[in-house]
Order: C-alpha cells, then sequence, then structure tokens
C-alpha cells in the first residue's frame, strides 16, 4: 500500500482527528520478511485512534497478501490479533475485507474462522482479477485488480453465499459497483446491512451518496417495505 508508513499517517489523525466515524485498513508492506507481524505493527498504531479497524487480506496489488485466506493462516492471523486487543485492553472493532476470486468451497472455513474470531463485520468485496475477458477497452491488459461495474455482479454473488453461511451472526459490509439506489438494494437483499462505496464518487463526486438514498427510499416504497432492515437478505 503506497504510504508514508503506519507512524507518519497515525501522528497526522491524531494530530487532527475527523469528525465522524473513521476506519483504518492494515495490511503488510510488499517487502516485508514478516507479514502477520505487519497486520500486528498496524493494529498498535492505529487502535487507540480509530473506530474500527479492516483486515485487508484481499487486495491483488500485493503479491501473496489473499495466502491469508487458507483457514490456518487466517486463524493464526485473527488469533494473533486478538492477542494484541487483549493485551492493550481495547474493544476496537476488527472487519475482515475478503477477495471477491476465492474458491467457493472455502467460504465456510472463512466464515466460521471469521465467527470464532470475534470479527465484528465482513467487507464483500476486494476488487477482482477476474471478469477482464468481457471488458472492451484496451487498458483491461493493466495489472491491478477490478472495481465498479466489473466488480458489481460478483461481489452480489459473493454476499449471496456468504450471508448463507453467516446466518445472521456476523453483519455483511457490501462494496463493489454500488453507484445508485438499484445497485445500493441489489446489495442489500443479497444480505448486506451496510454499504462501501469508491469508484462511484469517482464517476459521481460525494453527492451520488445523496443520490442513491433518494433512489433507495424510493424503491422501498415500490416494494412496500417499512424499514431498510426488512430488505437484508430478502433475495437469500
Amino acid at each position: 500500500f503506497n504510504n508514508l508508513g503506519a507512524h507518519n499517517i497515525s501522528s497526522r489523525i491524531s494530530s487532527n482527528k475527523p469528525a465522524g466515524l473513521l476506519g483504518v485498513n492494515i495490511g503488510p508492506n510488499k517487502d516485508t520478511n514478516d507479514r502477520l507481524n505487519d497486520y500486528l505493527i498496524g493494529l498498535k498504531n492505529f487502535y487507540k485512534i480509530c473506530d474500527y479497524i479492516t483486515i485487508n487480506i484481499s487486495s491483488p496489488n500485493t503479491e501473496g497478501l489473499r495466502d491469508f485466506h487458507d483457514q490456518n493462516k487466517l486463524e493464526e492471523l485473527l488469533a494473533a490479533l486478538n492477542q494484541i486487543k487483549k493485551q492493550k485492553k481495547t474493544n476496537i472493532s476488527l472487519l475482515l475485507k475478503v477477495s471477491p476470486d476465492i474458491n467457493v468451497n472455502d467460504i465456510s472455513e472463512i466464515a466460521d474462522t471469521a465467527i470464532k474470531n470475534d470479527i465484528s463485520a465482513i467487507i464483500l468485496t476486494n476488487t477482482t482479477n477476474k471478469n477482464r475477458d468481457n471488458l472492451l477497452s484496451e487498458t483491461k491488459k493493466e495489472e491491478g485488480g477490478l472495481s465498479g461495474k466489473p466488480l458489481q455482479q460478483i461481489s452480489t454473488i459473493m454476499i449471496k453465499k456468504f450471508y448463507k453461511e453467516l446466518k445472521g451472526k456476523i453483519p455483511i459490509i457490501g462494496v463493489g459497483g454500488v453507484s445508485s439506489g438499484k445497485s445500493a438494494y441489489e446489495k442489500i437483499i443479497a444480505g448486506a446491512s451496510l454499504l462501501q462505496l469508491y469508484t462511484g464518487l469517482v464517476y459521481k463526486g460525494p453527492l451520488v451518496a445523496k443520490k442513491i438514498k433518494k433512489e433507495l427510499i424510493q424503491i422501498l416504497k415500490t416494494e412496500g417495505i417499512s424499514n431498510i432492515k426488512e430488505a437484508v437478505g430478502k433475495d437469500v
């Protein structure tokens, strides 16, 4: 992850704390000799100054990072992070950000490991390395994960599958191609309790959130749903 490092960023946040909720995304350095320890350093640096920490095991841009989806490696990582929480006497929420490109057979193991290790929410999903053949632009050959439209359906399908496995024990944060009330609603009825967006902000600016909210309210009215909680997992 290209930045000036955990110490620099934690100092910057401490000197100018933002209003509202602050989440920090942690992961290992590309050239590290101990990836697990890098996560622990991230937690130690940020647990006092943020509201939640996302454990990123799913960026396609760091070689080997997705190896942490392996059940044994994931168990070791989450257990080590929870040990730091215990030592520091903190209840900081830990969220797990999962890849959309995992094997379907791994979903139940990841869900079970997350439940066992008190993960507060699962973010579905990070960007994808797949679906390039369906793109028209020549830039599809560039390296790096695809977000936005190419990710939209892939992440929604993954939300449905995890929702069935989690059975309400851990909430899902849906992300990937959310840029309208319709795309937001699709994530919610697939099982997402919360939503995140990034590509939509790039193309439509911050007011897209207001637009999504307005369109989503209209969809709920049309569907005869009085509370958005009633829509979570409705399509599963």
